[in-house]
């Protein structure tokens, strides 16, 4: 390997720092590997850590270096990622040292995924990453944009690509937000091969980025032989993308979702977002219209003030009122009350049962009108109320076989 610099460092330590460590690389001439390991689990995980070391550095042809680690309880993948990630600081490398994947494979999601909550973790940072799944969003999105610093995102996409491999996700839609294009083009080739299910593309105002990355995504997976269905969701941040938003919706049949971000696109306004949210309403309306009229879910924007439930709750019904099929958010406690506010009541699941009932008995009775009452029912009204049945089904609200016991 060329040196292009003297030292590498990758890596977070410090007081409040857990589940990471810091590397510094400092290439030498000669005398071999020497490591430097300051770690409180030294005694116990000393000689594995030592032995990782050295093995990935072997792996990149790196014979002679002074290496050292301040470690805070690091996993073996957060390890890897951290010295690749000061490895290549060096100097340029087309070698990747990739960790055991999960033993449990990688669960595809279908594009009608229940998309109620996604929970934003920042790509730079393990110890959020690692039991995130316990508070069962139903997606997970490892962040590469706007939570990682700058000169940190070289190193992020690496951890991300890791975690993408190693972790278990749960029940949770694996997703990454990638940075702004071009420079999210580059992100793809490290989360696509690692089974990653949706890919966020923040900022988008055209069709034509869609596209893009949609090609991208084509072209790594038929490199790598990959047979994985990666799903598109663009986040519509400015007033160019708000006026392009159904060109962007029905760009490619991979976006599975449109998502509003609200904090950029006041700015973009040059207005402040308030909690009565009435200078989104226009934007949130145009979304959840091409939305619909492209056949695809609607994602509405976090809630900033996790501290208010009260106030969240009523964001989310009214998002929900609005048409929107989920939405962000920023903080595990978010979670309960944005599902429990997402999904049916019970007088909404009465009236689809009475709704599905009287289709299948038109059906039966061959009857091309379907009627309740004196109510004629049309089908997009039928196609929700199957949907709300479906969803109460998948949340137990309703018995799994309720279909079964209806009289034949």
């Amino acid at each position: 390997m060329n040196f292009k610099k003297s030292l590498g460092v990758a890596g977070n330590s410090g007081g409040k720092i857990r589940s990471d460590c810091q590397v510094t690389i400092e290439p030498a001439d000669s005398g071999g590997i020497v490591i430097d390991l300051k770690s409180k689990v030294k005694s116990m995980y000393g000689t594995d850590i030592i032995r990782q070391i050295n093995e990935m550095l072997d792996f990149f042809g790196i014979a002679n270096a002074r290496v050292e680690m301040i470690d805070s309880g690091a996993l073996s993948w957060v390890i890897a990622a951290r010295i690749e990630a000061a490895i290549r600081q060096l100097g340029d490398t087309d070698k990747s040292w990739l960790p055991s994947p999960n033993p449990n494979g990688i669960k595809p999601t279908p594009i009608d995924q229940r998309r109620f909550s996604r929970l934003y973790l920042p790509g730079n940072s393990p110890s959020l990453m690692i039991n995130a799944f316990l508070h069962k969003p139903d997606g997970l999105i490892l962040d590469l944009e706007d939570s990682v610093a700058p000169e940190k995102k070289a190193e992020a996409r690496i951890l991300v690509r890791n975690a993408l491999r190693v972790l278990d996700f749960g029940d949770s839609e694996r997703m990454v937000r990638i940075n702004q294009l071009p420079a999210g083009l580059s992100d793809l080739d490290f989360l696509i091969p690692q089974g990653v299910n949706l890919v966020l593309l923040p900022k988008c105002e055209s069709a034509g980025q869609v596209l893009g990355i949609t090609e991208r995504i084509r072209d790594i997976s038929l490199d790598k032989s990959l047979r994985n269905e990666v799903w598109i969701m663009p986040i519509i941040e400015s007033a160019k993308g708000v006026v392009n938003a159904y060109e962007i919706a029905s760009a490619s049949p991979k976006v599975a979702a449109l998502a509003i971000g609200l904090e950029d696109y006041t700015a973009d306004l040059g207005v402040r977002r308030t909690e009565e949210a009435t200078e989104s309403f226009y934007a949130r309306s145009v979304l959840v219209n091409a939305c619909r009229a492209a056949g695809i879910q609607a994602i509405d924007s976090v809630f900033s003030d996790v501290d208010d439930m009260e106030g969240l709750g009523n964001t989310v019904k009214r998002s929900r009122a609005m048409g929107f099929d989920g939405m962000g958010c920023i903080h595990p406690r978010q979670i309960a009350v944005i599902h429990e506010n997402f999904k049916p009541d019970t007088e909404e699941i009465e009236k689809a049962k009475k709704i599905v009932i009287a289709f299948m008995e038109a059906q039966k009775k061959g009857l091309g009108v379907v009627s309740l009452g004196s109510k004629m029912i049309d089908p997009p009204v039928v196609k929700r109320a199957q949907k709300t049945i479906a969803q109460a089904i998948e949340l137990s609200l309703i018995e799994k076989n309720w279909y079964e016991m209806l009289p034949q």
